[in-house]
């Protein structure tokens, strides 16, 4: 079976690693983003045909064979039909989310913000609209009380390739099955940018944990501004029974050891990734406005 590979970062590689070492399928092409060296190294050592950047752009005869499934992995781009239809059978992604929940980018990282208990992998049929498609296999996937967004990438970087395998064994064994999204329940989550880490303190203290568990590292982390202007990234929460003025300004630094900040519903205790000399008690930190 002829295979062609949309992949980018760690999880696209181990995937393409998978893919490619089974030695069942004859991966034609792989496609991948300047920033994925791993992969454009390991398509060089391997002789695998490789296309770097937008595929939107290449001009479809670049494409020299045609392939049976083209498969998209943890990829960066949107692709339009002049790349789907290159497969005479299927056009398949695999997604982060229980579809079709969590449409969208970083699908793993909203849901942990969102004090979702569970999570997923799906894989679905690619159409221009985005995670979209009929749906093709499902797996759910428990977010217990401290995983951090590492934390679930880490599980998928385990059920993926399995699940990929098992993909393509129900191309090969013609016994792919398909199940229409329903729309009407369908969410949407934007790409995650590092600004998009600030914390805002007049969120409820249960938000802003979520909030720093879903972006510790190797994420850009969830961060603040002291008082000197300088970012100040946060590690981990810890709630605290420490009692407080409702009026008291939320983001008030209540105590510097422990550092402990007023929040909404409650005080939070913060663990930094490094210690911040420069926060002082009684300093109000940035109150950004964020709904």
């Amino acid at each position: 079976m002829k295979v062609g590979l949309l992949v980018s970062g760690q999880l696209g590689l181990i995937c393409l690693e998978r893919i490619y070492l089974t030695g069942l399928y004859d991966v034609i092409f792989v496609v991948t983003d300047k920033k994925s060296t791993e992969i454009q190294q390991f398509c060089d050592i391997y002789g695998i045909n490789l296309y770097v950047g937008n595929p939107n752009l290449f001009k479809v005869n670049e494409f020299k064979e045609e392939i049976d499934v083209l498969l998209s992995i943890n990829f960066l781009f949107i692709v339009k039909n002049k790349i789907l239809n290159l497969a005479k059978l299927y056009s398949i992604n695999i997604h982060g989310s229980l579809l079709p929940k969590y449409r969208g980018r970083s699908p793993h990282i909203w849901a942990i913000i969102n004090n979702e208990k569970y999570t997923g992998i799906t894989a679905h049929l690619m159409t221009e609209e985005l995670d979209g498609g009929d749906i093709i296999s499902q797996i759910k996937i428990p977010i217990l009380k401290n995983y951090s967004g590492n934390d679930v990438l880490d599980i998928y970087k385990k059920l993926y390739p399995n699940f990929i395998i098992d993909i393509l064994e129900k191309v090969r064994n013609n016994t792919i099955k398909l199940i229409p999204q329903d729309n009407n329940k369908a969410t949407f989550f934007d790409k995650r940018l590092p600004i998009d880490g600030l914390v805002c303190w007049d969120w409820q203290k249960e938000r802003i944990r979520n909030w720093v568990r879903a972006l510790k590292e190797p994420y850009p982390g969830a961060f603040f501004i002291n008082g000197l202007g300088d970012k100040v990234i946060i590690n981990k929460v810890k709630f605290n029974d420490l009692g407080f003025q409702n009026s008291i300004r939320n983001g008030t630094v209540l105590s510097l050891n422990p550092l402990l900040v007023k929040t909404s519903n409650g005080v939070i205790e913060l663990i930094l990734k490094t210690q911040d000399e420069t926060i002082f008690t009684g300093q109000i930190l940035n109150k950004p406005n964020v709904q």
